[in-house]
């Protein structure tokens, strides 16, 4: 039962994640909203509703601010990771469009690969190998609809969509220690709201010539729903983690780009060419390989020892 209960989690936390991704494109393509505004709102009241919950729950959210070391991690990760992530997304989605985007996320473990092998100076198993491989031949397969001569997206489009998969990667990796010592929540919660102020800070929030289109019930109604959405989502992902293996995790969080294109296509029109739509499998496909393997491979060294 708790398995079919994770199982549901992840799956309803994809499909709103994805979700997320098409709405956005509709605030930004309809009402001409800049990425910073609504970035810096959704990650300010995103943020404060999670310490909000933890704090009806008896958390001590101000604990994480007792050492110095802590503070400076929670900074980092706070502008580099979750800022960072959030907004090469949004950035990816208005450049070209939401099923991009998503794709583009999924880029990370290759990111990931190569750190931890320039890390120990190694090549990667071959495993690894064979899934960068077929990820990035997935890739091409969208990129540029199977023409060596043809790219179907921009070059900004381009560069944010290689920024997504890399800033989601730091995301990842870095802090590991911080939401060992104070928890996910905690620390997703902290980061969100320095993010967005940082946000702000750089883009003046009270400056910004948007704030009139909050007037349109359209672009309000769009932005909490987006903050609701996706913090919703967020909270399904990591706690059906209690329930199911991160291998399961990773494999049933593709049903994300999947609902982003089916909602894409329902919403605007747009469809992925038959050539991009293989690449898009075959991404997915060798991404769930990498995922597998490695998990396989954990295993057997667990085994030995």
């Amino acid at each position: 039962m708790n398995r079919l209960k994770g199982i549901g989690m992840i799956l309803s936390g994809a499909a709103l994640w994805g979700a997320t991704g098409p709405l956005m494109e509709w605030i930004m393509g309809v009402y001409g909203i800049s990425v910073s505004f609504m970035l810096t709102l959704r990650l300010i009241i995103a943020g404060m509703l999670l310490l909000a919950f933890l704090k009806m729950r008896k958390v001590k959210i101000l604990s994480v601010f007792q050492g110095g070391i802590w503070v400076r991690q929670l900074l980092i990760f706070s502008v580099l990771g979750m800022l960072g992530v959030q907004f090469s997304f949004v950035s990816s989605i208005e450049s070209s469009n939401a099923v991009v985007a998503t794709l583009f996320q999924f880029l990370a473990p290759l990111y990931i690969i190569i750190f931890i092998s320039l890390q120990h100076k190694k090549f990667p198993p071959i495993y690894q190998i064979v899934g960068m491989a077929g990820t990035l031949a997935g890739l091409f397969l969208l990129l540029t609809n199977g023409r060596l001569d043809e790219l179907t997206i921009s070059g900004p489009a381009l560069f944010w969509g290689l920024m997504v998969g890399i800033t989601f990667a730091f995301y990842t990796l870095y802090p590991g220690r911080l939401m060992a010592e104070w928890g996910v929540l905690l620390i997703v919660g902290w980061s969100m709201l320095f993010g967005g102020i940082f946000l702000g800070m750089i883009n003046p929030l009270f400056l910004s010539p948007d704030w009139p289109l909050l007037a349109e019930p359209g672009v309000s109604i769009g932005i909490f729903a987006v903050i609701i959405i996706g913090t919703l989502a967020f909270v399904l992902f990591l706690s059906s983690m209690r329930f199911i293996s991160p291998v399961e995790t990773s494999i049933l969080s593709a049903f994300e780009p999947l609902t982003a294109m089916i909602i894409t296509a329902l919403w605007f029109g747009q469809y992925l060419a038959p050539v991009q739509l293989a690449g898009t499998i075959i991404m997915l496909i060798f991404v769930t390989w990498l995922s597998l393997s490695g998990s396989g491979n954990k295993e057997e060294r667990q085994g030995e020892n």
